[in-house]
Order: C-alpha cells, then sequence, then structure tokens
C-alpha cells in the first residue's frame, strides 16, 4: 500500500519540473487533518465528486436541454469527458494528473439551469448587484455554498483548484480571478482543463447537433478541414453515407488530432518560453498549454460554423428563449414576494443580500427542478404538489 508520503515521493521522481507537487501546495482555508494514503489533490478530487453540486450536473444542460431526450450531453457527461481528456494530456506531459482531474471535475460546478442561457439571464438581472459568472459561482459554490463539515462552510479545497477555477479562461470563459494572483498565470494543469474543455465542446456539439438534426452530414463541408477528416473517415470502411459509424470515427480522429496538436505545441512553448519551474509557468505572459496556431485557426472556423448553423438555430434559440423566461420570471418574484423562497435561503439575505441569494438559489437548481419551481409558482394547476 502506497503511503501519501511515497506517493509525494514518487511525484518529484516521475513528474516534470514545471509540474505541480502536491506537497508544494499553498494548503487549504481551514486546517484539517491529513491524509494518510491520498496527495491533497487526490483528497479534493475526492471532495468534489462526492459534493451536491456535482450531482446535479446530471440534470443541468450542456446546450440541449434535457427535455429533448437522454441520448444528448449533459453538464455532467461534458465534466466527464473533460477531465478523461485532461488526464490525457496532463499525463504525457508529465503534469500532475490528479490536479488536472481535480480541477476539470470542478470547472462547471457553477453553471447556471439551462446552459449558457441560464447564465446570460443571470448577468443581466444581476448587473447591479455585484454581477454573475458562473467561474466565480463555481467558486462560490466550494467555498461557500457547499455545507458539508460543520466546522466552515464549503469543501474547503487546496488553493490550486480554486485557483484553476476562477481562472478558467476559453472562448466562453472570461473570469476575473481579484484573489488569486490575477496578473500570474495559473499551473499547467489548470491550463490543460482549458484546452480539454475545448476539445470536449468541439467534437460533442457536432456529434449531438448531427443526432438532433440540427445539421446534416453535408452542412460539414462548410468546415473545409473538418470535412476531409470525414471523406477519409468514410474512405475506410465500407460503412454507407450517414452511418453513425462513419460520424465516431471521425470524432475520435478529430479529438486525437487536437490532442496530439496540443501536446506538440506545449512542448514547443515550454522549450521556446525556458519554462523550468512552476516559478516559470506562473511568469509567462501567455498560457503555455495551447493549440498550435494552424489547429487553432481551424478551430475558429469550427466555432464559427456551430454558431451559424447550430447556437442560431431556431430550435435552439427557442429553447434559450423560454429558458431565459422561466429564470426571469421566478428571479422577478422572488425578488417582489422574498417570503417565497426556502427558509435556508431566506435566512442567508441579511448577510449576503436578497439579489445574491436569489442568483445561488436559482443558478443551484437543475433543468428540471426549475421548471418545477416555475410551474408551481405560475401554473400551479399543472402541478397540484405546493
Amino acid at each position: 500500500m502506497l503511503s501519501k508520503s511515497e506517493q509525494e515521493q514518487l511525484e518529484e521522481q516521475i513528474l516534470a519540473p514545471y509540474a505541480m507537487k502536491s506537497h508544494l501546495t499553498r494548503g487549504r482555508e481551514h486546517p484539517i487533518v491529513s491524509d494518510t494514503i491520498r496527495t491533497e489533490f487526490q483528497r479534493d478530487r475526492d471532495r468534489i465528486i462526492h459534493c451536491a453540486a456535482f450531482r446535479k450536473l446530471e440534470y443541468k444542460a450542456q446546450v440541449y436541454f434535457i427535455q429533448e431526450g437522454d441520448y444528448y450531453r449533459t453538464r455532467l457527461t461534458h465534466t466527464l469527458e473533460v477531465a478523461q481528456i485532461g488526464r490525457s494530456l496532463a499525463r504525457n506531459l508529465r503534469l500532475n494528473v490528479d490536479l488536472a482531474e481535480a480541477i476539470a471535475l470542478a470547472h462547471d460546478l457553477g453553471h447556471t439551469p439551462f446552459g449558457h442561457s441560464g447564465e446570460r439571464a443571470l448577468r443581466r438581472l444581476m448587473e447591479k448587484h455585484g454581477g454573475f459568472e458562473h467561474n466565480a459561482q463555481g467558486l462560490r459554490v466550494v467555498e461557500t455554498l457547499e455545507r458539508r463539515h460543520p466546522e466552515f462552510p464549503g469543501l474547503n479545497l487546496t488553493w490550486e483548484v480554486r485557483e484553476g477555477i476562477i481562472k478558467h479562461t476559453t472562448s466562453y470563459d472570461h473570469p476575473i480571478p481579484e484573489r488569486f494572483d490575477p496578473d500570474l498565470s495559473p499551473t499547467l494543469e489548470a491550463q490543460v482543463v482549458e484546452v480539454a474543455d475545448e476539445i470536449a465542446f468541439n467534437s460533442h456539439d457536432i456529434d449531438d447537433a448531427l443526432a438532433m438534426g440540427l445539421i446534416e452530414e453535408d452542412n460539414l463541408r462548410e468546415v473545409g478541414w473538418l470535412w476531409e477528416i470525414w471523406e477519409r473517415a468514410r474512405a475506410v470502411g465500407p460503412d454507407v453515407r450517414g452511418s453513425d459509424r462513419v460520424k465516431y470515427r471521425v470524432l475520435g480522429q478529430l479529438i486525437e488530432m487536437q490532442l496530439l496538436d496540443a501536446l506538440e505545441a506545449t512542448e514547443a512553448n515550454i522549450a521556446r518560453l525556458k519554462i523550468a519551474s512552476i516559478a516559470d509557468v506562473r511568469a509567462a505572459r501567455r498560457r503555455v498549454v495551447a493549440f498550435s496556431r494552424a489547429v487553432a485557426a481551424n478551430n475558429e472556423l469550427l466555432r464559427d460554423f456551430l454558431l451559424r448553423r447550430v447556437y442560431r438555430h431556431p430550435r435552439v434559440v427557442r429553447m434559450v428563449t423560454k429558458a431565459e423566461g422561466f429564470i426571469e420570471r421566478l428571479f422577478e418574484l422572488y425578488c417582489r414576494v422574498p417570503d417565497q423562497l426556502p427558509l435556508e435561503c431566506r435566512g442567508q439575505i441579511e448577510s449576503e443580500g436578497l439579489h445574491r441569494v436569489i442568483a445561488d438559489h436559482l443558478s443551484g437548481m437543475t433543468d428540471r427542478f426549475l421548471l418545477e419551481d416555475y410551474i408551481r409558482a405560475f401554473e400551479p394547476t399543472l402541478f397540484p404538489r405546493w
């Protein structure tokens, strides 16, 4: 049986000099008794998996609402895909896989119901009340809102995991990490999760859009580099046109291509920037873990295609419009009649403020629960259980 100290020694022997070692953590806000067999980042990973906010991700939408069907990605399945890709990247770069996995599993804990449409609604509603941003909300979840320990609020995660949550930056994420060295870059493990996130949604948004019938196979011709992969995959075997097996072959190749490109580009950046320590990582003025310029440009073309063909599809716009309306009406109702809030929420109003309490309450809901709450509030005859 490997003890914690033996695992920490293995990290020193195996991991790269610029990887974040467990024993070098800045620690936790609240002191706890050390574990005998788990490193600090392994312990964080386990705390995240067992928390209520993580379980709720199963019923929070990624792009398509759960009412559309059981096949499409949820926020939970997306998170698991990011964690899997992140582990592969971290392992091959000789980084701390446990830290990367913990950040990946926590990176969407602050997401609202109904995906980015829910966040847009809350951002508008909270504009004059401190704002709303899902990475900041994720940090709030793990520091304050989760209640698993009588001694302190939150999950009491290490500084590095919390930094990875608040500094998570992609084309959809632009956080402001005020308390976490905002002028310094995060660990390479946190940067790995950013790239893994992009790889995951680039592939699964195509998969789900094809499955929903929002786009057809021939529409992919608009993304030349992706169509070339599709044509090569279709030529490999005897699959008929439109077969799902061709699609899965393409998506597997797409993930592998982006993963290998990120590994090669990152190694080149490490050499070019002379990254030899964690201090070098933090001092770097740009992300070290990244795609090559060619693949980054290709991904921009793919995002433009998805925006035009998928995210602005009438069926998706209808879902988004309805979702934002649900959240806006409930937010306004709770502002007007705060006594309708659950008792535990009302107890937080004096210390946190009414608007922040409402934002916490709504953002913590699953899609299904928010719909039920909406029906109870505005269509009670459809849902008699008040």
